[in-house]
């Protein structure tokens, strides 16, 4: 039996697949999932930049491949960002890195600041 690949998408693999970003178009053929922060912070992105209507129909398009990250989770992403902390990576990011370590799935990105850590799908 063959299983379908699942990726955690953080906001910056959101947008660009959002945007038909070619580099990102055969992950659309996998498992997507993200979190509800990332979702909190692609609506926002989405507002500013292409207004409500925009925003809503994305919104609406990711909400359910949305999953919550457990509060246990929250000091292992804060030591994360500790760790890091020349990098400034954001809280979000943080959190869902470790979700996405800790699920075991590949965390999709094109931020650079996670180019070279382990687990990462890093793309362009």
């Amino acid at each position: 039996m063959m299983s379908i690949k699942t990726f955690f998408c953080d906001t910056y693999a959101l947008i660009e697949i959002i945007k038909g970003n070619k580099n990102y178009s055969k992950y659309t053929d996998f498992i997507l999932v993200t979190s509800e922060l990332n979702l909190m912070e692609l609506y926002y992105s989405l507002l500013r930049d292409f207004g409500r209507g925009i925003a809503e129909k994305y919104f609406a398009e990711w909400e359910d491949s949305a999953v919550i990250i457990p509060k246990s989770m929250i000091q292992g992403a804060m030591e994360l960002k500790y760790l890091h902390k020349k990098e400034k990576l954001s809280y979000i990011d943080c959190m869902g890195y470790i979700y996405a370590l800790s699920s075991e799935v590949p965390f999709l990105t094109g931020d650079m600041k996670f180019e070279d850590k382990t687990g990462v799908e890093f793309v362009k």
